[in-house]
């Protein structure tokens, strides 16, 4: 995405754009039987990208298209790494000895690090990301 330094490349924020929505839309494929806490997060990630989406190909990052465009995939990529995160203490078993409910100390702090590192970066790339001319 280039969001640290000058521009994006154009090609790899496609496939990461392709790849982060079809990844949120599968969720909603399968049977179930209420809507859950992964159908909000496919939500919220469906949002982030519609709005990067729009303010890489509809308003060219012009004014505050800009950080919305870093913010919202930079959001989208965060929840997608959230999920893996949870994916990874419920699927490895030594994660998953340590957090077996996901509500235990262990997983809260590994997401803590996550979103302190997101925030960083989001923060980092409002300030720097500058469009590729």
């Amino acid at each position: 995405m280039g969001l640290l330094r000058t521009g994006a490349t154009k090609r790899w924020t496609l496939v990461f754009f392709v790849a982060t929505v079809l990844t949120s839309v599968t969720g909603f494929l399968f049977p179930f039987s209420h809507f859950g806490d992964s159908h909000w997060i496919g939500l919220i990630s469906l949002t982030a990208l519609a709005a990067a989406v729009a303010a890489q190909y509809l308003f060219r990052y012009r004014g505050s298209w800009r950080w919305i465009y870093a913010t919202g995939a930079l959001v989208a990529f965060y929840l997608n790494v959230f999920v893996l995160v949870a994916q990874l203490f419920k699927k490895v078993p030594p994660l998953q000895a340590l957090a077996p409910t996901l509500m235990e100390l262990p997983f809260a702090i590994a997401q803590a690090i996550v979103l302190a590192v997101f925030a960083w970066l989001i923060w980092k790339a409002v300030r720097a990301f500058r469009p590729a001319a």
